[in-house]
């Protein structure tokens, strides 16, 4: 749990960073830059030859997954929505982590699907403003491919780590990365915009920054913690981020002057709520260990 923990903190202040210092950079030519940077990062810990050609792939693919589509699909929603709202529909995905944990392992687990469910309330009760229309259906279909591709990725990785308890997260992480700025890449090819690349320092530093910690430390300690926790755990877990990520957003990036303290309140019950389901799962120990 520390490791998820400490990654919520980290991604908390993305959102805002996203939205404001990479207004006008394509989204595309940022995900894979933020993704090639992550795989440089663990480049020299990699040990390839512990896991074989085979797992190799899988990790790769498992990579493509979690963070190639996932960052495809979510850096194109920040085109339709501001900060706070990617941030807010994102709170999907603690139901897709659990429903695929079930449909892998065959099995119904009715505390985790609860945990996460009561994760998801948490975080719909921090809408700050009424939704809006047009584009915004756009931007939230993107967060749901999003959510379930990161979802899948999670649920693979922990699987996969649980069976090869020998290799080292460290030693295997610049596989993911580089599966995932592979499918990036492709994306990128097909749809950048090439007269929306950095211009300014600002710009190139905020991509870096995301790219080593957002992206390389947070990911690689996303995933560390989802293989030591259990499903219900990780589930609720992936919607921690949204109260600190709106909190981020508007104090921190001043995207919303008016927070009145009705909006506060929604904020604090919301945040209690995903606290609650993240408590409740660590009392509850799934039977067959995962």
């Amino acid at each position: 749990m520390p490791y998820l923990a400490a990654t919520s903190l980290i991604w908390a202040f993305s959102f805002g960073l996203i939205g404001s210092a990479l207004e006008g950079v394509d989204p595309f030519f940022a995900a894979t830059l933020r993704l090639v940077c992550a795989t440089f990062l663990f480049l020299p810990y990699l040990r390839s030859r512990k896991t074989g050609r085979k797992d190799c792939e899988k990790l790769m693919t498992y990579g493509a997954i979690q963070f190639g589509l996932m960052y495809s699909f979510y850096m194109k929603a920040f085109q339709y929505l501001p900060s706070h709202l990617v941030a807010l529909f994102s709170i999907l995905t603690p139901v897709y982590v659990a429903l695929i944990h079930d449909f892998r392992q065959r099995s119904f687990s009715p505390n985790f699907l609860l945990a996460a469910t009561l994760s998801v309330a948490g975080a719909a009760v921090i809408k700050v403003k009424a939704v809006p229309t047009g584009d915004f259906w756009i931007g939230f279909g993107l967060m749901q491919l999003a959510g379930l591709s990161f979802a899948y990725g999670q649920v693979a990785y922990r699987d996969w780590k649980r069976q090869n308890q020998s290799v080292k997260d460290q030693e295997v992480f610049s596989l993911m990365a580089a599966g995932g700025a592979f499918v990036a890449l492709q994306f990128s090819l097909f749809f950048t915009e090439w007269n929306e690349l950095p211009t300014t320092l600002p710009q190139w530093g905020a991509i870096i920054y995301l790219g080593l910690f957002a992206s390389g430390l947070g990911f690689f300690l996303w995933n560390k913690g989802a293989a030591r926790s259990n499903p219900g755990t990780l589930a609720a877990f992936n919607n921690a981020v949204v109260p600190l990520a709106v909190i981020c957003s508007l104090f921190v990036f001043g995207e919303i002057d008016d927070f009145s303290s009705g909006q506060l309140t929604r904020l604090v019950i919301g945040g209690g709520l995903i606290a609650f389901a993240v408590l409740l799962c660590q009392r509850k120990k799934s039977k067959t260990g995962h």
